[in-house]
């Protein structure tokens, strides 16, 4: 019997809607600090995270998987309320956003819960989400209150 959710999923995004539909699938993604890495004279920002499948969820599977994400043509990196001192705290993503500066560039944030960020200039939206393999069984799948 085949599993289409167990299939790895790889998305390239261009545009803020393609951006949007990375941010769904990234939506409640954990992962540390020390997963995170800004490569200057590249111009990429990569992470790994821990994705949860919200396709598999939707088949009563609740399962999360290894899934790294880049973005190329990064032009400066800032971030705030994140504890750089503390390499394994947890993050979970809750968006990625676009604010178009002057078109294509403009400022790709990610966010996390607590308040924390990571704002990326970039000349242009230029990135990619692919599963790296390993998919492993969640404890639970992740809920939000209402209004968040």
């Amino acid at each position: 019997m085949s599993d289409d959710a167990a299939d790895p999923l790889k998305l390239i995004a261009l545009d803020a809607d393609d951006l949007a539909i990375v941010s769904a699938h990234l939506q409640d993604a954990v992962l540390k600090a020390a997963d995170i890495v800004y490569l200057p004279r590249e111009k990429r920002f990569a992470l790994a995270l821990r994705r949860f499948d919200w396709e598999g969820a939707q088949r009563g599977q609740r399962r999360r998987r290894l899934t790294a994400l880049h973005f190329d043509r990064v032009q400066s990196v800032r971030s705030a309320k994140l504890d750089k001192n503390d390499p394994d705290k947890v993050l979970n993503l809750l968006a990625v956003t676009f604010d178009l500066g002057e078109e294509p560039a403009g400022d790709v944030t990610l966010h996390f819960s607590e308040g924390a960020a990571i704002r990326l200039s970039v000349e242009c939206i230029e990135a990619q989400m692919k599963d790296l393999g390993p998919v492993w069984e969640a404890v639970a799948t992740p809920g939000h209150p209402d209004g968040a």
